[in-house]
């Protein structure tokens, strides 16, 4: 029975759970969505809401608080600047995880965990990957014709 057995181990010992989770939570803070399992996910959800609520203190003692469990200086600065504010009239419930199927190599189901209110902003990351796709593809594609030209031109010639 697992009475009073809170928390999950997620099959690593503490402080191997602990790194894990510290990047995962790094992460989010620093692209508003990453892909894992839903356990981390699970796992990772009360520590980012930890952390946006000390960004949403914004004062010195919470900064370090932060800098002392995230990786990075950058996603320090990101927390305090852009992703706390983002939530200043909301009391919980920065996060939301989508289900998105099953992993290649051992089934276990995937999820995006992402922070809510940033739908514009991947929206706009997507929109530029694929407007670069796009002129890439139209590179490419004079280029082949170029060449293409230029081989019939060669055999006319000969």
């Amino acid at each position: 029975m697992r009475h009073r057995n809170a928390g999950f181990k997620l099959g690593r010992n503490t402080s191997h759970r602990r790194a894990l989770l510290r990047n995962l939570v790094t992460s989010i803070i620093l692209e508003d969505r990453v892909e894992t399992t839903i356990t981390k996910a699970k796992a990772a959800r009360p520590l980012v809401e930890k952390m946006i609520t000390l960004g949403k203190k914004g004062d010195l003692h919470s900064r370090r608080q932060a800098l002392s469990f995230l990786q990075t200086r950058e996603s320090v600065t990101r927390l305090f600047d852009t992703v706390a504010p983002r939530y200043g009239d909301r009391n919980g419930g920065y996060l939301r995880i989508v289900r998105t199927g099953f992993q290649k190599g051992d089934g276990a189901e995937k999820a995006f965990i992402e922070l809510l209110g940033t739908e514009q902003l991947l929206d706009e990351k997507r929109q530029k990957r694929a407007d670069a796709r796009a002129k890439r593809r139209e590179e490419m594609q004079k280029q082949m014709e170029a060449e293409s030209g230029a081989a019939k031109d060669d055999e006319n010639a000969a």
